[in-house]
Formats: structure tokens, C-alpha cells, sequence
């Protein structure tokens, strides 16, 4: 049961800025249904704004997912949501956690719960309807906020207050809190850069350094999963002038041999650094012409996909490039045969481990940007009806020179070029 005094403390702080933020939140449909139909449910049934939704309206950024928490048990929560015709599916359900779909928006609700057993990477939970006890088992107090749909705050631990004052800060015990996950040293990085306007902690970084061998028990794919959230944030720019930080990404991932290359970018590079990916910026951290990059691609076990951007700049930059590849014909021979996506890989690769800017790639980048892949003007069927060329081995060949011929003519034939290949 949600005691008095809670219904009450999360009413007691109205913020006139948030509740204008939240308004927004509050007209757009899924929303108000999702609230809708879980507080219909019963007299005591809430649901609230949690975590990272939260934590971005204080802080005035855009909301790019919305946490919801609910003092419900999951198998309710599916109950109601079947009942309303509510797409949702399970997506942590051990954990309580299911995720709605409405209208191609997503929602994470969570029920209520505390960590009753822990080993720094799984905990067994208890359910509860105690919104102080699902708080004070969260990570940091700027994680701990939670909103009505109002904008009303319940914010047992002041992080509306550390958040404006930069300060990133573990609930409780730092040591209990990170032995409970040891990936919370990663997200303590990610929300120090992001967030902190203040220095570390002496004890803080201490308790961090001592609890660095936890990382064994952390799957390679959570980490990363992780260090992708810290690639994607404004915070990622200050990572190698921060020490510390750049020194525990060192530490847990030493495949990133090359991070201090985010020091010296040229202006290009800084400007366009927040709209390339994060396979190309892990590129650019693990390829130094050893196997480091094949390593770092079996240790973390990356889709084919990744591992074929990847691993087409490794194999390239491996070699010594000549400055001549890099023209509009060879170029165009290398979106042929490769795609799109490994010919701007390649551009933009080079132009960031160049000092200087190069603004012959710079101006290859907008070239290639809109350029469609070159289509083969000539079918099989063509050479079998027009020429009479019959199917089999023969066809292959004839086809193959025609190819060749069309590349390395700039991707241009005439039908006179055609007859001439097939004649001889």
C-alpha cells in the first residue's frame, strides 16, 4: 500500500518549469492512456515518470525514451494492458519489466522492487508497492526522481538538487552500490561526463579503483551496451580530458588503443563527430594495422554486419595507402564492390586520423553522400536474346568482361564497346 506520507512527499514539490515540461508530455495520446488505464485499475494504483525521462526534463534536454515505474506486479500490469488491447511484450520480466507499444511509442514500466541478493551483475528481487524502497535501490541520486503526470516530484534523495549542482553522487554506500553491479563504475563515468560540474570525489574514485576486477563478472555485451550509451552522449567529447575517466575506459576495455585520437580531431572531424556511429568510432579506437581489431571483434561478439564495416577499414588501412586511391574513379569502384556505407567509413576514417583538414576527402564525402550505387547496364538475359550468347559457363565470361570493361571505363559502355567484347 502507498502510505499517506508518500502520496503527500510526492506531491510537496511543485516546480512551475517542470510542470510546463511535463505538460507536453501529459497531451500527447499514448501517454495519457498509459496513465489512464493503469490508475483506473484500483484506488491505490500509480504510475510514474522514472529515471532518465525525468532526470532530462531537469535538465532541459530532449526526452528520446520514457521510463515509467508502477507499484503494480508485472503479471497486473499485463492483465491491465490486455484488457485495454495494449500491444506489449516482456522484455525483462524477471526483473519486472514490460514494455508497452502504442502508436509505435514505446514505454518501459517497471514495477516496484528492491535487490534482495546481489553478486554484481544479477540480483534476485521482491516486488513491493514502497516508492522509497524501489528509490534507494537505484544507483545515483540524479536516477532517483521520479514525476507524476503533473510534474509533481517525489525525490527522496535531493537529485533534483545534485543534478543543478553537477554533482554526481551514489545512493548510500558507493562500495555497496557498485559491488551490487560493478557496471555502475561505467555509468558513473557516463553521467560524470554528461553531468558533473565539480571534480571527483577522492573516496569515490578510490572505491571505484578497489572494485575494477568486478568487471570479470560483467558480460562483454553489457559493456558495451553501456559504453555505446556513453558514445551517443554530449559527454563523450570530454572523455581523454578527464584522467580518471579515460583511464577506467582504458582499463576496462585496453582494446582502445587508439582513444587518445579524439584528442587532436581537426575542426571537421569535432563538427561532424555526433553524427557518425558508434561501429565507426569504435573503429577508429581499435585499428592500429595489428589484430587488435579482430580481437576486440571476437572478444564482443559483434553482428556480422559490424564485423564487416570493421574489418573492411582494418584490412584497408593495413596496408599503405597511396594517395592516388583516393580519386572519384577508384572511389566509385570501391562504392561498386563494397556499398555505400564502407566507401564513407573509408572517407571519414581518414579525414579524422588526418592532423589537418583535407578538403579534397571533405568534398569526396558530399560526393558520395547522394551517389546511387552504379548498376550494370546489361542483364544476362540481354546477352542471351541480343547476342546469342548461350547460358552455361560462356555467359559468365562474356558478362564478366562487360563488367570490366563498364568499370573500368568509369562505369559507362556503348553498345558498339559491347559487341566489340562479345566478337572477341
Amino acid at each position: 500500500m502507498i502510505t499517506l506520507l508518500n502520496k503527500l512527499f510526492s506531491r510537496s514539490k511543485n516546480f512551475n518549469s517542470l510542470n510546463l515540461a511535463f505538460a507536453k508530455l501529459r497531451k500527447e495520446t499514448e501517454v495519457k492512456k498509459i496513465f489512464q488505464v493503469i490508475e483506473e485499475f484500483s484506488n491505490t494504483s500509480e504510475i510514474r515518470y522514472v529515471g532518465g525521462c525525468v532526470r532530462k526534463v531537469v535538465n532541459n534536454e530532449v526526452i528520446d525514451d520514457i521510463d515509467l515505474a508502477v507499484n503494480l506486479n508485472p503479471n497486473e500490469v499485463s492483465k491491465i494492458f490486455e484488457k485495454n488491447d495494449i500491444k506489449f511484450y516482456e522484455t525483462g520480466i524477471d526483473h519486472g519489466t514490460i514494455t508497452a507499444l502504442i502508436n509505435n511509442k514505446k514505454f518501459e514500466i517497471t514495477s516496484l522492487r528492491k535487490d534482495v541478493l546481489t553478486d554484481g551483475r544479477h540480483a534476485k528481487i521482491e516486488f513491493l508497492n514502497d516508492w522509497y524502497e524501489d528509490a534507494y535501490r537505484r544507483d545515483f541520486t540524479i536516477n532517483s526522481i521520479y514525476a507524476d503526470i503533473d510534474g509533481n516530484l517525489f525525490d527522496p534523495f535531493d537529485g533534483k538538487k545534485d543534478l543543478e549542482n553537477g554533482e554526481i553522487k551514489f545512493i548510500g554506500d558507493a562500495d555497496k552500490r557498485i559491488k551490487e553491479d560493478y557496471l555502475r563504475i561505467l555509468r558513473y563515468v557516463r553521467f560524470f561526463l554528461n553531468y558533473s560540474k565539480k571534480k571527483h570525489e577522492p573516496s569515490v574514485t578510490k572505491i571505484i579503483k578497489q572494485n575494477l576486477d568486478g568487471f570479470n563478472k560483467i558480460s562483454p555485451e553489457r559493456l558495451l551496451d553501456e559504453f555505446k550509451k556513453l558514445v551517443s552522449s554530449h559527454g563523450f567529447a570530454k572523455l581523454t580530458k578527464d584522467i580518471f575517466c579515460s583511464e577506467i575506459i582504458k582499463l576496462i576495455f585496453p582494446q582502445f588503443k587508439n582513444i587518445n585520437i579524439f584528442k587532436k580531431l581537426n575542426n571537421f572531424a569535432k563538427e561532424n563527430i555526433n553524427n557518425l556511429d558508434f561501429v565507426f568510432l569504435i573503429s577508429l579506437m581499435i585499428i592500429d594495422g595489428s589484430d587488435n581489431a579482430d580481437y576486440f571483434i571476437y572478444k564482443f561478439n559483434l553482428s556480422k554486419k559490424d564485423q564487416k564495416r570493421i574489418l573492411f577499414l582494418n584490412n584497408f588501412f593495413s596496408t599503405k595507402i597511396n594517395s592516388k586511391i583516393f580519386s572519384v574513379n577508384n572511389l566509385r569502384k570501391i562504392l561498386y564492390f563494397n556499398g555505400k556505407q564502407a566507401l564513407l567509413d573509408l572517407l571519414y576514417f581518414q579525414v579524422f586520423r588526418s592532423k589537418k583538414i583535407d578538403k579534397k576527402l571533405v568534398n569526396f564525402i558530399e560526393l558520395f553522400k547522394d551517389e546511387e550505387i552504379p548498376v550494370l547496364p546489361l542483364k544476362a538475359t540481354t546477352l542471351i536474346t541480343k547476342y546469342n550468347i548461350p547460358t552455361g559457363k560462356e555467359l559468365g565470361v562474356q558478362l564478366k568482361k562487360v563488367e570490366n570493361k563498364w568499370i573500368n571505363n568509369n562505369f559507362k559502355i556503348s553498345d558498339e564497346e559491347i559487341q566489340l567484347i562479345i566478337k572477341n
